[in-house]
């Protein structure tokens, strides 16, 4: 074999080595998540911004929609209303946004969590609080005990998910289903053997 073909022989290896070790592109999966937090903070700004401004100074709203031919200083007790509840909802949205941002210091993604939902908490608390101010509120009518039916309804379910939904099933604390085991066969899925890993975890950190 000549020494020219002994060279092409002992470059494909390496060639071969160097494909398999190259990667993803980490830059661009760090980027977009560095976008994603950007876009959250933003949102949760201008969307607590309105809430601010919905539930504390709803007279802004006749400085801004105002003309010449119509002028009032004061809101109708159904703006007024609708202005309040409106502004409880956007500060629950601004809450479940700030609450879920992406936090590259935050455990993997592999690792189980128990089940649940990024509103469920700002929800149930915003509708819970809308339910109060709704039933103690006398002047828009029925409309107010509508309201009240929808959130005390919305946050009464949402109490109780927060508080007892699916903990029969999922360990609030790996995740892992209840419903599966190790016994005999070791199963790694079981919620016992995942239990154990997560506690020899905390005791290393």
């Amino acid at each position: 074999m000549s020494p020219i073909e002994m060279k092409e022989l002992n470059q494909q290896p390496q060639q071969a080595s160097t494909k398999d070790t190259s990667g993803p592109d980490i830059r661009s999966t760090d980027e977009r998540d560095q976008t994603v937090t950007t876009w959250a903070y933003a949102a949760t700004a201008l969307l607590s911004s309105f809430a601010v401004i919905l539930i504390f100074t709803p007279q802004v709203l006749l400085f801004v929609s105002e003309t010449a031919a119509d002028r009032r200083v004061t809101l109708t007790p159904l703006e007024a209303f609708l202005a309040l509840h409106g502004g409880i909802l956007l500060l629950a949205f601004s809450m479940a946004l700030l609450f879920n941002v992406p936090n590259q210091t935050v455990l993997s993604s592999h690792t189980p969590v128990a089940p649940g939902h990024p509103l469920l908490i700002p929800l149930t608390t915003a509708c819970t609080v809308s339910a109060f101010i709704a039933y103690n509120t006398k002047s828009v009518s029925s409309l107010a005990f509508i309201v009240f039916l929808g959130s005390a309804t919305i946050g009464g379910w949402g109490l109780w998910t927060a508080l007892f939904g699916g903990s029969s099933y999922h360990s609030r604390k790996t995740g892992a289903d209840k419903r599966t085991s190790g016994f005999l066969f070791g199963n790694k899925a079981a919620a016992s053997t995942q239990k154990k890993q997560w506690r020899k975890e905390q005791k290393t950190r």
